[in-house]
């Protein structure tokens, strides 16, 4: 069975530290041909917390299993196929990373939902699969259809703490930065809701509204280049450039543990 040593992991681990700042990778282009390279921003592909769980699974080499969980931006609304969705895009973002390990990236996204929706499947779609790692986008859908956030936070604490029964790493995944999404008046008070309940949790939290905000404001992509023409959904780049900063974040965090520990231990 693959197994990934301690000595290897601690290397990978300093290596994501050195190659984040300038990593850069040409996706599919977009219907126009002028797709930029997708850029993968240190401040943003890196998790607050060690993935704990999914460490072991590499150390021993055990096969991992993935759950994203979520709504349509799970899904995969936007994409031009299945493939190109981006828990099947990540499956070969973190094949890439780690080529012996047996990791499986399971899509559990369901157009329209909300918090509730999904917290009400975690029996039937989340603890079967008996995963290292839960990927939950959530909360685009309550901003879209002007629900009061109040409720939100307690929903997502509830469905953390249900994750952590597993003995899972739990990750959060926010709103999408989409026209439909921003001219929303709670769309930020969301954000910071989801990450507020990843603080009182102790969870991670992959910001994908302050990556997707970077692509649109700091670096001057269009939104035609990585929305929909719906104003909303994500589409094959932006599915690709989210698959590819988040395989960073993992693959930095579930290495990270053994490095910082092998660098106690090391003799002064």
């Amino acid at each position: 069975m693959p197994r990934y040593s301690r000595s290897k992991l601690a290397r990978g681990s300093l290596a994501f530290a050195a190659l984040l700042g300038a990593f850069a990778v040409a996706l599919p282009a977009h219907a126009d041909g002028g797709a930029p390279p997708c850029k993968v921003p240190a401040d943003l592909a890196r998790l607050t917390h060690p993935l704990t769980k999914v460490s072991h699974r590499l150390a021993t080499g055990e096969p991992i299993t993935i759950v994203a969980i979520g709504s349509s931006s799970t899904a995969g609304a936007g994409a031009s196929s299945p493939a190109a969705n981006y828990p099947n895009r990540l499956a070969a973002e973190l094949k890439r990373h780690f080529p012996r390990q047996a990791i499986t990236v399971i899509n559990r996204g369901v157009n329209g939902e909300e918090a509730r929706d999904m917290l009400a499947r975690f029996d039937q779609s989340v603890f079967p699969e008996k995963p290292d790692l839960v990927l939950w986008q959530v909360g685009t859908n309550s901003v879209l259809r002007d629900h009061p956030l109040s409720p939100h936070g307690a929903i997502i604490r509830e469905g953390v703490g249900r994750l952590k029964t597993l003995g899972a790493d739990v990750v959060l995944i926010d709103p999408q930065f989409a026209p439909k999404v921003i001219a929303k008046p709670d769309a930020e008070g969301m954000v910071r809701l989801i990450s507020a309940a990843a603080k009182q949790e102790n969870v991670d939290l992959f910001q994908r509204f302050a990556l997707m905000r970077k692509w649109r404001e700091a670096e001057g992509i269009s939104f035609e280049t990585f929305i929909s023409s719906d104003g909303l959904h994500m589409n094959d780049w932006s599915y690709g450039c989210l698959a590819k900063a988040l395989g960073v974040a993992i693959a930095e965090a579930a290495t990270r543990p053994v490095a910082s520990a092998l660098a106690g231990s090391q003799p002064r």
